[in-house]
């Protein structure tokens, strides 16, 4: 069962320790808009993905509670752009896999335990969207970021992104069980190991697709025309980002 989403600037409450409030960036690349997760078992938050650099949706974190952490799933300027400013509001540290992205805090690394606002959250790097993708486990449910979406499937964001990595990520999280998903856009899934499995089968299918149209168009067809051939039922808007994910597939086949 997935819940509809909350107004722009209500924070909605998910389970006892998490929250989402909706950033105001809808698109076809962002669905709704961004998911900031705020989390918290005591009178602090954990912010997870502050979104973009908007003040009235800065604001409505900064409202919600006393920010001791703010944490960066990947990247992506729709999950990163406020986190600098966030910082400065707060005073809390920024932290994420890449050091540019930190602000005040270390960068994240796989396999470390990070103990804030009374929880546990453990960092499991899940490249394939993006190099410096992570997940971050609580006791009974994963922040995905945009690895895996509440709604529709993502992008293998080529060349930074690699469909091999991909492919490893989802079975890990696969592996993990039946967790709540609280993904980077869109709503939230009640289990990790059924929309994993399902995310790998479709990567199959679009792999079997792919393969078929190069067969069909001749071994240099164009990343570009393979999308128009693949995708024609998937609506335009998003052919740019299917383009990256054919590229993607294309160097996994050529390897």
């Amino acid at each position: 069962m997935t819940l509809a989403h909350p107004a722009y600037g209500e924070v909605r409450r998910v389970t006892p320790y998490a929250a989402v409030l909706l950033a105001r960036n809808p698109g076809p690349m962002t669905l709704d808009g961004t998911n900031t997760w705020l989390l918290g078992a005591s009178d602090a938050l954990v912010v997870v993905d502050p979104g973009p650099d908007d003040g009235e949706h800065l604001e409505a974190i900064v409202a919600a509670g006393r920010v001791e952490l703010i944490l960066i799933t990947h990247r992506h300027h729709d999950h990163t752009e406020g986190a600098q400013r966030l910082h400065e509001l707060t005073g809390a540290p920024a932290r994420a896999a890449e050091v540019e992205h930190c602000h005040g805090g270390g960068r994240l690394r796989g396999g470390e335990s990070i103990e804030a606002a009374g929880l546990t959250l453990d960092v499991l790097t899940t490249p394939g969207h993006s190099s410096d993708s992570v997940c971050l486990l609580l006791a009974d449910a994963v922040l995905t970021g945009d690895t895996i979406l509440g709604r529709g499937t993502t992008v293998v964001a080529h060349p930074d992104g690699v469909l091999a990595d991909y492919l490893a990520s989802l079975r890990r999280l696969a592996a993990l069980g039946e967790r709540r998903v609280l993904p980077g856009h869109g709503p939230e899934l009640p289990s990790l190991a059924g929309v994993a499995a399902m995310y790998l089968e479709h990567r199959e299918q679009r792999l079997a697709q792919v393969q078929s149209a190069v067969r069909r168009l001749g071994p240099d067809v164009s990343a570009r025309r393979i999308v128009e051939d693949v995708y024609a039922d998937v609506d335009r808007s998003v052919w740019d980002a299917a383009e990256l994910s054919v590229r993607a597939q294309l160097d996994y086949l050529r390897r």
